[in-house]
């Protein structure tokens, strides 16, 4: 009987030590998702950003400004 006991024992502590390896395991997988997720979002922003700015180059260089002028204009400067 005390060798049955000791036996469930164990079996409860495997059992409980794979349950939270697994949780770990989700929380890390979503965790990658969200961060995934987080750098898709700043590829928009900054693919929007570049559009403008080319857009920008473009204008400048069509009103007869040199390509440096141009960047220079448009980057702020």
């Amino acid at each position: 009987m005390s060798d049955k006991k000791k036996d469930t024992k164990k079996d409860f502590k495997k059992n409980k030590a794979m349950l939270a390896y697994g949780v770990i395991q989700l929380g890390s997988a979503v965790v990658s998702a969200v961060a995934l997720v987080a750098i898709a979002l700043s590829f928009c922003s900054l693919k929007k950003e570049s559009k403008f700015f080319n857009e920008c180059v473009e204008e400048m260089k069509a009103t007869g400004s040199p390509t440096s002028d141009a960047v220079r204009f448009c980057t702020g400067g």
